[in-house]
Parts: C-alpha cells; sequence; structure tokens
C-alpha cells in the first residue's frame, strides 16, 4: 500500500501536502481501495472558508457515496477539475492527478493535529 511519507493524513482516510500557507487534499490509496470504482467527485465548496472536519465534498464509487472532510480549516481555492471527466485517477493515482482540492490555511496550528505516515500505517494495520 502507498502512503507517501512527505504527506499527512487525517483518521477520516484523507491525505494533506502542505505548501507554505496552503494544502492539497485528497484521499489515501487505503481509502479508495475501501471505495472501490470512484465513478464521480462533487465539491461545491470552492471559493468557501470551511473549519477542520467540515464536509468539502463528496465522493461517489460504485456501491456507495463517502462524504470528504477538510483536514484543516482554511479557504478553498481550488478543484482539480479534471476529475469531472476523469474521476478514476482518484483509483488510479490518489497522491497524483487524483488530487481533490487546494486549501489557504487558516490556522497552521491545525497541521500538528494531523497523523504522520508512520501513525497513519498504524491506524489502518499497514
Amino acid at each position: 500500500m502507498n502512503i507517501p511519507a512527505e504527506l499527512k493524513y487525517t483518521k477520516d482516510h484523507e491525505w494533506v501536502k502542505i505548501e507554505g500557507d496552503t494544502a492539497t487534499v485528497g484521499i489515501t490509496d487505503f481509502a479508495q481501495k475501501e471505495l472501490g470504482d470512484i465513478v464521480y467527485v462533487e465539491v461545491e465548496t470552492l471559493d468557501q472558508t470551511l473549519g477542520k472536519d467540515e464536509v468539502f465534498g463528496t465522493v461517489e464509487a460504485v456501491k456507495t457515496v463517502s462524504d470528504l472532510f477538510l483536514p484543516l480549516s482554511g479557504e478553498i481555492t481550488a478543484f482539480n477539475d479534471a476529475l469531472e471527466t476523469n474521476p478514476e485517477s482518484v483509483n488510479t493515482d490518489p497522491y497524483g492527478a487524483g488530487w481533490m482540492v487546494k486549501v489557504n490555511i487558516a490556522d497552521a496550528s491545525e497541521i500538528e493535529s494531523l497523523l504522520s505516515s508512520e501513525q497513519y500505517k498504524a491506524l489502518i494495520g499497514a
């Protein structure tokens, strides 16, 4: 299972890449495998400011729909438009082409509450 060491993680199976005051967010390799084939990603919160753990969108797989939780408070500044026509990118490249949103981080202290790759591996039993 792919769990890049340079990323941060949440207990809700989102990954976070921190670059300055911007966070790129997606779902983990573990999450996409659990969900199965992703057929639709919906994010209607672009340009909105949300709090940590608020729902920022949904991901729909063949058998289920799952909420997406924002790992850090902030304004959603970008949505990966490519997912509208290629939602399967979440399955094939969850840490690359399958990214979902970019967030302007409102409270950098929240980064400390995210899991390291080692903590995430322990959470999922990897």
